[in-house]
C-alpha cells in the first residue's frame, strides 16, 4: 500500500491566488491578475459537467505542468481517473488518490482552504478538493516528475478547482431543472381525442429547437353527435413551457365548450370570452373545422389563423378562403362560418404557421409554396403529412409545427345512433 500524508497547518503568508510562487506585491501585478482571470475564464464555458472537468484538467496541466485528472465521489466501486490531461503514467496510485479525495472532501470548509502537497509515491502528487459552498464533487489530482508543488501552485489549483466545482454544480442543477421541465412537458403533451370511424385523421407535431417536447401549437379532434367530428388546430403566442401551459388551458376549454355541440364560430366566441377573462392568458390563433360525413360538408371558423388546404383526387392543392376573426383572448369576437363540400377523394389539411412561414418572407408567398406541393393521387393521410413535411422542410422550421390531415371514407357499417 502506498503511504500518504497531509499537513493540516496553514502555511504562513501564502497568497492563494499567486501562481507559481510569484510574490503578491510587484510591478507586474496587473499582468498577473489578467493571466489569472484568463485562466479561470477558460473553465466552465458550457453547461456540461464533463466538458468542465476537461477544461479544468487542461488548465491545471497548463499552469503547473505534469498531468491532471478528476476523480468523482460516489463511484468508488468502479472509480477511475477521468478527463486526464497529460501522461496518465504520471498519475499516482488510484487507491491513494481515492483516499485523498474522500479525506479532502470530508474536511470540507473546516479544512485549510489551501491544501498542502501530499506524497502519493516517488513522484510529487497533489489532491485538491472539487467542492463549492459545502457541495463536494470529487478531487482534482495532479502529478509531475519534477519538484514538489509550491504553496502558490497549490493555491492556484485550489482556485481553479473551486471555480470548476461551482460550474459543475450549476450544470447539475441545470440538468435537474431540465428533467423536471421535460416531465412537465410530457404531461402537457396530451393526445388528441378519437374521431368518428367515418373519418381518417393523422396528426404530426414538431416543436422548434432541441430541448422542447411541446410548445404552444396543438391539434385536437372531438366527437360530436350524428357522426360529426370537430377538427381543431391552434397556436398560442410564444414558445416553450409558458406557451404550453396556456395551450393546455385552451384545449381544456375547447373540449368543455365543444360538448355543447355548438357551430364552430360560436365555439370560437366562447373560447375568446373565456380567454379574455384571464389577463395572463396569452393570445392564440385557432382554426376549427366541423366535418359532417352524412352531408359531405365541412364548416370552418377562424380566429386569426391561416386558411385550410384541400388536396383533390389528382393530388393538386388549393387553399379554402375562410373569414378571419381576431385571435382568441382579445375579447373582440366577430367570428363567421364558411361551409364547403367535401368528398372521400379529397384530403383536408389544417396547419399552424410554422409549416409555411419563413422569416422575412411575405405570407402569401409562403402559402403559395404550400399550394404548389403536388401529392400522389389517392394518397392516405399519413402519406400526405409525410409529403408536406418533407417538401416544406418542416424539420428545419423556424417555429413550432402542427399539421392535421383528414379524409372521409366509405363505411361498411353505419352507427345506428350516430352518437359520439
Amino acid at each position: 500500500m502506498v503511504r500518504w500524508f497531509k499537513s493540516f497547518h496553514r502555511p504562513a503568508a501564502v497568497d492563494p491566488v499567486a501562481p507559481r510562487g510569484v510574490p503578491k506585491e510587484g510591478p507586474d501585478e496587473p499582468s498577473r491578475l489578467s493571466e489569472l482571470r484568463a485562466a479561470t475564464a477558460r473553465i466552465g464555458t458550457t453547461l456540461d459537467e464533463n466538458a468542465t472537468c476537461a477544461e479544468l484538467t487542461r488548465e491545471a496541466a497548463r499552469q503547473v505542468g505534469g498531468t491532471a485528472a478528476v476523480l468523482r465521489l460516489g463511484s468508488e466501486a468502479g472509480a477511475e481517473y477521468e478527463a486526464v490531461s497529460g501522461d496518465p503514467a504520471l498519475l499516482p496510485d488510484l487507491q491513494w488518490a481515492m483516499a485523498a479525495t474522500r479525506e479532502t472532501s470530508a474536511l470540507g470548509e473546516a479544512a485549510d482552504p489551501i491544501p498542502a502537497p501530499v506524497s502519493g509515491g516517488a513522484r510529487p502528487a497533489l489532491c485538491v478538493p472539487l467542492a463549492t459552498d459545502g457541495h463536494p464533487y470529487g478531487g482534482l489530482v495532479c502529478a509531475r516528475d519534477r519538484a514538489p508543488f509550491t504553496p502558490a501552485e497549490t493555491g492556484l489549483l485550489a482556485l481553479l478547482a473551486e471555480r470548476a466545482a461551482s460550474h459543475i454544480r450549476g450544470a447539475q442543477e441545470h440538468e435537474r431543472v431540465r428533467g423536471i421541465v421535460g416531465k412537465l412537458q410530457r404531461a402537457l403533451l396530451a393526445e388528441p381525442g378519437r374521431p368518428h370511424p367515418n373519418l381518417d385523421v393523422a396528426i404530426r407535431y414538431l416543436p422548434v429547437g432541441q430541448s422542447a417536447l411541446v410548445g404552444g401549437d396543438w391539434c385536437e379532434t372531438v366527437r360530436l353527435h350524428f357522426g360529426r367530428t370537430l377538427l381543431v388546430v391552434g397556436d398560442v403566442m410564444g414558445h416553450g413551457l409558458e406557451a404550453a401551459v396556456d395551450m393546455t388551458a385552451y384545449r381544456s376549454s375547447l373540449r368543455y365548450i365543444a360538448s355543447a355541440d355548438l357551430p364552430p364560430h360560436r365555439v370560437l366566441r366562447q373560447l375568446d370570452d373565456s380567454a379574455s377573462a384571464e389577463p395572463d392568458r396569452r393570445p392564440a390563433t385557432c382554426l376549427i373545422a366541423r366535418v359532417d360525413p352524412d352531408r359531405g360538408q365541412v364548416t370552418f371558423a377562424s380566429a386569426g389563423h391561416l386558411p385550410p388546404a384541400v388536396i383533390d383526387a389528382e393530388g393538386r392543392t388549393s387553399l379554402l378562403p375562410v373569414p378571419v376573426g381576431p385571435p382568441l383572448g382579445t375579447g373582440l369576437g366577430g367570428y363567421e362560418p364558411a361551409t364547403y363540400q367535401l368528398d372521400p377523394t379529397q384530403t383536408l389539411v389544417l396547419f399552424t404557421d410554422g409549416l409555411v412561414e419563413h422569416r422575412g418572407e411575405d405570407i402569401d408567398h409562403s402559402l403559395d409554396r404550400l399550394a404548389g406541393v403536388a401529392f400522389e393521387a389517392a394518397a392516405g393521410v399519413e402519406d400526405v403529412i409525410d409529403t408536406v413535411l418533407a417538401r416544406l422542410d418542416a424539420r428545419h422550421a423556424e417555429d413550432d409545427v402542427a399539421v392535421l390531415a383528414a379524409q372521409l371514407h366509405e363505411r361498411t357499417e353505419r352507427d345506428p345512433e350516430g352518437q359520439p
